[in-house]
């Protein structure tokens, strides 16, 4: 048993020094080293790396670091907090711990709930999909300060969980009186927390097979990772996947609960939300100069150009689009300024082709058809508390409007769109 925990801490060495040889990089370009002295003057403790720049200097160690992520990234910061160290000690003593978040190219370990499976787990991976779920911030307890008025002497004690990284768990019993039975004072300003916060992240809509219900994965974010998303948020997660034993009467049952540990979050809405440039604004400004008493009519015209015909429907689709202005009355009452468009008419009158032009035209618009939405219902997947933000949802043929005509009401006046 000494000749095993004597292998890993030299391994561990190992690692440490590799990371160490990576971060203090002035041979090379001196990234990391501007990056860790910003982290400091920004007043942080998350180090964000490139998975991509540790293979180019270190091929085995990144590979190491996907497939076995819990000692790899214990090393890493370890590494983090001697180089901080080196730099500047006073910061580094002000911090408990440094954390790294890891970005750039998975390859297989690139995943959707669907496809999260039992060979990941232990491993690195990058998680894909959209937050249905969010639990209140609170504190977690990581070391508590003890005082015996007896004995005037403080007495210290860490606590560790299965979502902590360097240790087994420790005992959850809170002490309250020491060796001699002296009853022990909580010094709660001396004492150290840590927030947690749990989410769950469902698969994409247009990623999940028609006709079944979407999966969710549950993850921990801890610290600075707090808060970073809300419900509705398209989001990429990098972190750790591993299985929490279930206990029942007392007794561990062979089934495992899994979820995933945070190390870095990334919302993909702002990648897919319109960005204008200046260019793209000068261009507006002119098309309303030069059109400006007929430019509703032209926009109108624009909406899928090789359908011939249905100005009013246009128009109607077009305000639908553009959306208005919301009224908050005095009283508190909301009337939103989006409207919800019904269209009703004979087969082959381009009715599908409207709504694959707004599919193809609106930045957050979800298709579903009547065979994969009926079958389970529109919101089948859905608890009271899952919000996913305001959005265009396109309804085709319905063969049974009577079963779903409640969920439907509610997604459209609310406007609100559920996975």
């Amino acid at each position: 048993k000494m000749a095993v925990e004597f292998v890993d801490d030299q391994e561990m060495r190992e690692a440490q020094r590799d990371y160490l040889d990576f971060l203090d990089d002035d041979q090379d370009q001196g990234i990391y080293q501007s990056k860790v002295r910003q982290m400091i003057s920004e007043n942080k403790s998350r180090l964000i790396v490139n998975l991509n720049d540790l293979r180019r200097r270190n091929e085995q160690r990144a590979a190491k670091l996907l497939n076995n992520a819990f000692e790899e990234l214990l090393a890493f910061q370890r590494a983090l907090k001697d180089l901080v160290a080196s730099i500047d000690a006073t910061y580094a003593k002000q911090h408990e711990e440094f954390f790294i978040g890891l970005e750039g190219s998975f390859g297989s370990k690139h995943v959707s709930p669907r496809t999260l499976t039992s060979r990941l787990l232990g491993s690195m991976v990058c998680l894909e999909g959209i937050v249905t779920k969010c639990s209140l911030v609170r504190p977690k307890v990581v070391r508590s300060v003890h005082y015996c008025p007896a004995t005037k002497k403080t007495m210290e004690r860490k606590y560790t969980d299965m979502t902590s990284l360097d240790a087994f768990p420790s005992s959850a019993i809170y002490p309250t009186k020491d060796e001699e039975n002296n009853p022990l004072e909580t010094e709660f300003g001396l004492s150290i927390y840590k927030d947690h916060q749990t989410i769950t992240v469902q698969e994409m809509p247009e990623k999940a097979p028609a006709g079944q219900l979407p999966r969710s994965v549950d993850i921990i974010l801890d610290n600075d990772l707090v808060d970073a998303v809300k419900p509705g948020d398209r989001t990429q997660v990098i972190g750790t996947y591993r299985c929490l034993p279930g206990k029942k009467g007392g007794f561990t049952s062979g089934t495992f609960r899994t979820i995933m540990i945070a190390c870095h979050v990334k919302q993909m809405s702002k990648e897919v939300s319109h960005y204008f440039s200046a260019d793209d604004v000068a261009k507006i400004k002119s098309f309303c100069r030069t059109r400006s008493k007929n430019s509703f009519d032209q926009l109108a015209r624009s909406l899928a150009p090789s359908i011939h015909g249905h100005e009013y429907i246009k128009k109607a689709i077009l305000c639908m689009l553009l959306g208005g202005v919301e009224k908050v009355l005095e009283n508190g009452s909301r009337i939103r300024g989006d409207i919800n468009v019904l269209l009703i008419g004979d087969p082959s009158v381009a009715k599908s082709q409207l709504l694959r032009y707004v599919l193809h035209t609106a930045p957050r618009a979800i298709p579903t058809t009547g065979r994969g939405s009926s079958g389970v219902g529109l919101t089948a997947a859905v608890t009271t508390d899952q919000e996913t933000g305001t959005a265009f949802h396109t309804l085709r043929q319905h063969k049974k409007p009577e079963a779903i005509i409640s969920n439907l009401r509610k997604t459209l006046g609310q406007v609100k769109v559920s996975e």
